[in-house]
């Protein structure tokens, strides 16, 4: 029997309340309002000004001011050029060459040469540097230097995802002389890139000013300033808005959106976008029962959750895919089911009166109503015989917590891939042998280091789908929804919005 919650109850039960338009607990200076300056609420700060460092998916939208990827992406997600003109990737995957543009000069007035780019993909991690492209370009075994404009990189085994992550996270080209010269960390303190704005203010954690690059070799950006404060608290994000404090913001609570597009000055807007909201698993302590993972899955009511904090927006998932990416299987469903999840825990002697114990993590505010989602899942476990102690955790400790295998049984997380390849979903979702899995067996990850290897693009697809199939049935991932993008903005300022969630200044300006 389907259990369907309306919102209301769903929120009463959790004890949820209306966030109104509350006083905002710090203060930020106020700017003039101008064609000239758009100030950004936004809810993570960077890791870091190594942009290669750390692949975090909310710094995206702020590294690509700063600096350039080999590759980019149009809103559609399709594959366009950047930094990189031309590229032809070797049919048995072990090479890629490209060409550069030669009209790229660097913030510090540096030109830009394929020296840079085997600075970047190759020496840097060769080198040892604490990057987390030693991950995506592991395969490089050299990059050849064909001319200032031309490089050949090269692989140790096929490589068939090469050209997607020169247009993903952590693909930004970097200054090898200036890097060189002043050293990793120094270049943090004042970094140089190539993009269409340069960093001339930072404060930890709190403020980021970026002004326009006149030198940019692209389209100029209308907008000449961008300030952009970091502000972790949704309903601050709210109140910033609201009073007029900033232009912009992002992952505003739905419920907010809807309040806030009723005011005269605000539009508000809820994109689907090329994120998973998901439970990362682990395959150890008290999920090292299959019983248990299954009926915390099968004891989801997706439905409900869209439906009580996404207005019915968010896609239920089936699998680690959004519709419309290769690795999507449109016709493949997992139930909800009480019921089941009640028999499969009965199977280990678990029942809500002898309830299997796990610990379960959530951020708070780092993506809309993650908290209250992870709330509502807790109540949901508990009607069947799983009893979940419920931690937040910020943002940056997550990072922290999978890396060190230190993640409890079950974290809530929204699962970033720009590119919507199902390598960069399952992949990587589920590879053991990458830091950003939190899932360890090799019963699974045998499946998924075939894969890697295989670059005849039909079969790679067809053997994803099988695998987010596969890896469903088995329990080692559990996703619920397709991510939303929510926002609020002043009904005069327009942006481009992308299909991967990025809010990109450069593309804003004032009507």
């Amino acid at each position: 029997m389907t259990l369907e919650f309306e919102r209301r109850t769903l929120l009463q039960m959790l004890g949820l309340g209306v966030v109104g338009g509350t006083a905002l607990g710090e203060s930020w200076p106020a700017f003039a309002q101008g064609k000239d300056t758009v100030t950004i609420g936004w809810p993570s700060d960077v890791p870091s000004w190594d942009p290669n460092q750390r692949f975090a998916p909310d710094a995206q939208s702020i590294f690509k001011l700063v600096f350039d990827t080999a590759i980019d992406q149009g809103p559609d997600l399709k594959y366009i050029p950047r930094l990189v003109s031309k590229w032809e990737l070797a049919a048995d995957g072990l090479s890629l060459a490209l060409e550069l543009r030669d009209d790229v000069v660097f913030h510090n007035g540096d030109k830009m040469t394929a020296e840079d780019f085997r600075y970047t993909f190759f020496e840097r991690i060769k080198a040892g540097h604490a990057v987390d492209t030693k991950n995506s370009f592991r395969k490089v075994s050299d990059i050849e230097i064909q001319s200032p404009t031309k490089v050949v990189m090269k692989f140790s085994e096929p490589n068939a995802t090469v050209v997607q992550w020169l247009g993903f996270m952590g693909s930004f080209v970097v200054p090898k002389k200036y890097m060189e010269s002043v050293g990793v960390e120094k270049f943090r303190d004042k970094p140089v890139g190539t993009g269409p704005y340069k960093l001339v203010e930072y404060q930890l954690n709190a403020r980021i000013v970026l002004e326009r690059n006149d030198a940019y070799f692209g389209p100029k950006p209308k907008i000449k300033r961008v300030v952009i404060e970091i502000i972790k608290d949704p309903s601050a994000r709210v109140a910033a808005i609201q009073s007029g404090q900033v232009d912009i913001t992002t992952n505003v609570p739905v419920r907010e959106v809807t309040r806030l597009e009723r005011e005269p000055t605000l539009a508000g807007q809820m994109d689907p976008m090329t994120r998973v909201i998901l439970l990362q698993c682990r395959n150890d302590e008290g999920f090292a029962d299959q019983n248990v993972r299954l009926a915390a899955h099968h004891a989801i009511d997706k439905a409900a959750l869209s439906k009580a904090f996404y207005n019915g927006a968010a896609v239920p998932l089936a699998v680690p895919a959004t519709p419309g990416t290769p690795g999507y299987v449109p016709d493949y469903k997992f139930a909800f089911d009480p019921d089941k999840a009640k028999a499969y825990l009965a199977k280990s002697g678990f029942s809500p009166d002898k309830p299997a114990k796990i610990k379960f993590a959530s951020t708070n505010g780092h993506f809309p109503s993650d908290y209250d989602i992870a709330r509502a899942i807790v109540q949901m476990w508990g009607k069947v015989g799983i009893a979940a102690e419920l931690e937040t955790i910020e943002y940056a400790k997550y990072f922290e917590l999978n890396r060190g295998g230190k993640l409890p049984e079950a974290t809530l997380y929204s699962w970033d891939n720009g590119s919507g390849d199902p390598e960069i979903f399952a992949g990587y979702l589920l590879n053991p042998k990458m830091p950003f899995s939190a899932w360890k067996g090799m019963e699974v990850g045998e499946k998924v280091l075939k894969l890697f290897n295989t670059v005849n693009y039909d079969e790679r697809i067809a053997g994803y789908k099988d695998l987010n199939k596969f890896a469903v049935e088995y329990g080692a991932t559990i996703p619920l929804l397709q991510s939303v993008q929510t926002l609020v903005r002043k009904k005069g300022l327009t942006f481009q919005t992308y299909g991967n969630g990025w809010v990109l200044a450069n593309t804003m300006q004032w009507s």
